[in-house]
């Protein structure tokens, strides 16, 4: 019942993505209709692809660092993104995937820093001390993002914005097929990694008397949830809470067994991304509010719900 649930609001999340806009677009036209076709279509599937891959890394990465309030973006990985985003946007980069690569870029430096940090001390990775250089990494990065920013004219400070604040404006079938084709391997990984997962959240020595290669699996782990945190900035802009959010539900409805809650978290997060882009599109036509403003006001009492649960259990 509850996994029919769950796919009865995908398909609504996806229907509703596809049917609203700034555009009316009529009933009896919508089989033939190049807004549809061309931009509603290939953005509800951006959306899913997008949500369903940070809420899968935040479930992954909470259950890596055993930290119920870490998500893709605690890692520094936003951070990094953001830095190479609006230093493309500063150097007036040009080309079509220009902005997404240079954040693809800038995740993929943060993420090569922070797992270095994370060796510190020896060849273990240490969940701790991730957790500790992600958040320094992200602060850093932000702070040259801010000095960038400050520097740039009013054009490109609008662009900077806007892009940091996050959005599914870029979306195309070229966008659909680059995510197409990109995410199932770090998505096959992580899947593959559900029952070490959990192990894991017995403790690292329970789970090496269990059988887990831990040290491995924390490798395997944390690149293949920042190869997935990587993509979706590039293509979406910083887009908080569906990471840190969506799992936590899944654990309140499904448990905490992975093998359930990955699929559970990538459905999830994929649904809430797509109603929420739907809403940054609708609420202020035909204006159009930054996705992730709309996923921080739905996501800041959701949180606050679920902490008075945890307060009062």
């Amino acid at each position: 019942m509850k996994w029919a649930g769950l796919l009865g609001l995908a398909a609504v999340a996806f229907v509703l993505a596809v049917l609203l806009g700034p555009a009316h677009v009529p009933l009896a036209e919508l089989a033939g209709s190049e807004i549809i076709r061309s931009l509603r279509v290939p953005r509800a599937l951006l959306a899913f692809l997008v949500g369903g891959s940070l809420a899968v890394a935040g479930a992954s990465l909470q259950a890596l660092v055993r930290n119920p309030l870490a998500d893709p973006f605690l890692l520094g990985l936003s951070g990094g993104a953001g830095l190479g985003a609006v230093a493309a946007i500063a150097l007036h980069v040009s080309g079509p995937f220009a902005l997404p690569l240079a954040a693809f870029a800038g995740a993929l430096g943060a993420m090569a820093l922070v797992y270095r940090f994370g060796l510190v001390g020896g060849a273990e990775l240490d969940p701790r001390v991730l957790l500790l250089a992600g958040v320094a990494v992200g602060a850093f990065a932000s702070a040259v993002t801010t000095a960038v920013v400050s520097l740039a004219d009013a054009a490109e400070l609008r662009n900077a914005f806007l892009w940091l604040w996050g959005g599914l404006s870029g979306a195309s079938w070229d966008t659909v097929l680059v995510l197409g084709v990109y995410l199932p391997l770090p998505l096959a990984v992580l899947a593959a990694s559900a029952r070490p997962l959990d192990l894991l959240a017995l403790g690292e020595e329970p789970a090496r008397y269990l059988g887990a290669d831990v040290e491995q699996l924390k490798r395997r782990v944390y690149v293949a949830a920042s190869l997935l945190t990587a993509a979706a900035v590039a293509v979406s802009g910083v887009i908080g809470f569906v990471g840190l959010i969506v799992p936590h539900i899944g654990r309140l409805l499904w448990g905490h067994r992975h093998r359930t809650l990955l699929p559970v978290a990538f459905l999830g997060g994929g649904s809430l991304l797509s109603l929420a882009d739907t809403a940054a599109r609708v609420a202020v036509a035909p204006r159009e509010l930054p996705v992730g403003i709309v996923t921080a006001l739905v996501g800041v009492p959701l949180f606050a719900f679920l902490l008075r649960r945890w307060t009062k259990s």
